[in-house]
């Protein structure tokens, strides 16, 4: 497999905050292969055919441990990601909302999040996203953020430039706050930033709630600018990650640091480089 470089010349795959090697070019992760990319099709086309089965329709809600919903939805189309995978590709790795962790010490892990935004899901509201993504030894290099009902499919990640639907997207390239348009699930969903978020919101064009992981694939698009949040879990963000890098975005932990498997979930994606540096000092001041 070929090599390419981590997005914005920093040196992926290396922990902690390593402020020397930031603008090296050192090489970064394995492209996906032609089967793995055909395969991450196939699993948004599996799980898209489920979801749309019981979308507004009858359907039982459990409230999780976490007091998060999940609805047979999640966890049926979650099985049709797995039966594809261990019949592909049976020597990968899966790591699963639903139904955990299968072969997860393997180079290559899928990340599976059938339905990101599961309580928009439940009132049909068509902002709730699928979320594919791929790591390579612990470091998301591909994403797959698919919409079922509105059939949007974005994907990108190491050597495959963003597009969606089969056409190239490119994120924003407004670099001042002022003029940048900023989102995040909830301000509920931000016990440590909560303070931050809303003093950028107050200096920012305006600011949006809801959406989940659609909101990352709107700023991939251009459509907004910022994104702040905190508490995902990896299947929340492995998928996300390599999406918005590849659009020519920027999405790291509030310290700068690229995202992984063991990432806190803390997180900032801007629409480019300048506008990340711009933001970034008010959230690393948080102690979290």
């Amino acid at each position: 497999m070929g090599l390419s470089y981590g997005y914005g010349g920093a040196a992926t795959g290396l922990r902690g905050s390593l402020p020397d090697v930031q603008m090296m070019r050192v090489p970064a992760m394995p492209i996906p292969s032609a089967d793995q990319l055909a395969l991450a099709q196939q699993l948004a086309d599996a799980s898209a055919e489920v979801i749309r089965s019981f979308y507004r329709s009858a359907f039982t809600i459990i409230d999780k441990d976490d007091d998060s919903p999940v609805t047979q939805a999640d966890r049926e189309a979650e099985k049709a990601m797995r039966a594809l995978i261990a019949a592909r590709r049976p020597q990968d790795g899966i790591i699963g909302e639903e139904f955990g962790e299968q072969n997860a010490d393997a180079d290559w892990v899928w990340v599976l999040d059938p339905v990101d935004g599961t309580k928009s899901f439940t009132v049909g509201r068509p902002l709730f996203v699928t979320l594919i993504g791929l790591m390579y030894r612990g470091e998301p290099v591909f994403g797959v953020i698919n919409q079922p009902i509105t059939a949007d499919r974005w994907l990108g990640g190491e050597g495959v430039p963003t597009t969606l639907n089969g056409q190239p997207v490119k994120s924003s390239d407004v670099e001042a706050l002022a003029g940048a348009i900023i989102g995040t699930t909830g301000p509920e969903y931000l016990p440590h930033a909560r303070p931050v978020f809303e003093s950028l919101a107050k200096r920012s064009r305006y600011q949006i709630y809801g959406g989940d992981g659609y909101l990352y694939a709107q700023l991939a698009s251009g459509w907004l600018q910022l994104v702040v949040e905190e508490g995902l879990k990896l299947h929340d963000f492995a998928a996300l990650a390599p999406v918005v890098n590849a659009a020519g975005g920027r999405m790291t932990d509030w310290q700068g640091r690229n995202l992984h498997r063991h990432s806190e979930g803390c997180v900032l994606a801007a629409a480019n480089a300048t506008l990340h540096a711009a933001v970034l000092p008010e959230l690393a001041a948080l102690a979290v």
